[in-house]
């Protein structure tokens, strides 16, 4: 395997964990009050 290979292999897994991490963290219900909170962030008109 070439250099490339190798670093598209750890790139792709490092992807992978960092989005299994951010879903764990999103499902969990513990996080769910500060993420209902943090819901409409976006929308919001200089709050």
């Amino acid at each position: 395997m070439t250099a490339q290979d190798w670093g598209g292999m750890i790139l792709t897994i490092v992807v992978f964990v960092a989005l299994a991490v951010t879903f764990f963290n999103a499902l969990r219900p513990k996080n769910a009050k500060k993420l209902e909170e943090q819901r409409m962030t976006p929308l919001r008109d200089g709050e």
